[in-house]
């Protein structure tokens, strides 16, 4: 969990232990602790949250994974509702160490989180990148891009909306059949 939280704080400096999706919205007040401390109990469990990427010793990514139902915020949301009743596992977050960006990492661990999500059963999987655009800030990075799951092999089953809401981003709904 270490190595986990290292990598997160690389890229956000305080951490988000990938819970935010995972916890109702009245959770949402967590402390950095209590998320560490949710996401070692969840990563005891036998299917790992996600995965990570080296090199050598030094974590530069993470990748979360996992069925849709478990991530409460994408399941309730009016941004990301279903398009149809595939049980598909979502990709919600993934980060890159800014010094190891720029070296097709992201997409290695998009490839990588897909084969593992066959490997316990998925039929499909799901991710809402930030639609169009080829980079982003920080701050919106941990949505991946259009054009980072194209490479990967993910197809748009929906654009954004017409409208958003002034504080939105536009994400697209992209999958990948397995």
């Amino acid at each position: 969990m270490d190595d986990m939280g290292c990598v997160l704080r690389g890229s956000w400096g305080a951490g988000c232990w990938c819970m935010f999706p995972r916890i109702p919205a009245q959770a949402r007040g967590m402390s950095s602790r209590q998320r560490r401390d949710a996401m070692a109990k969840i990563a005891r469990r036998r299917r790992a949250p996600g995965l990570m990427a080296y090199d050598g010793d030094e974590p530069v990514g993470w990748i979360a994974i996992a069925p849709r139902t478990e991530y409460l915020r994408i399941e309730n949301s009016n941004t990301t509702p279903r398009i149809d009743d595939v049980d598909v596992w979502v990709i919600p977050c993934i980060t890159v160490r800014p010094m190891a960006r720029g070296q097709g990492i992201a997409i290695a661990l998009i490839r990588e989180a897909v084969k593992f999500a066959r490997k316990h059963g998925a039929p499909a999987v799901e991710a809402y990148p930030r639609a169009g655009k080829a980079r982003t800030n920080d701050d919106n990075a941990f949505f991946g891009t259009e054009p980072m799951f194209r490479r990967a092999g993910f197809k748009v089953m929906r654009k954004p909306p017409a409208k958003l809401a002034r504080n939105r981003i536009a994400r697209v709904t992209m999958r990948v059949k397995l």
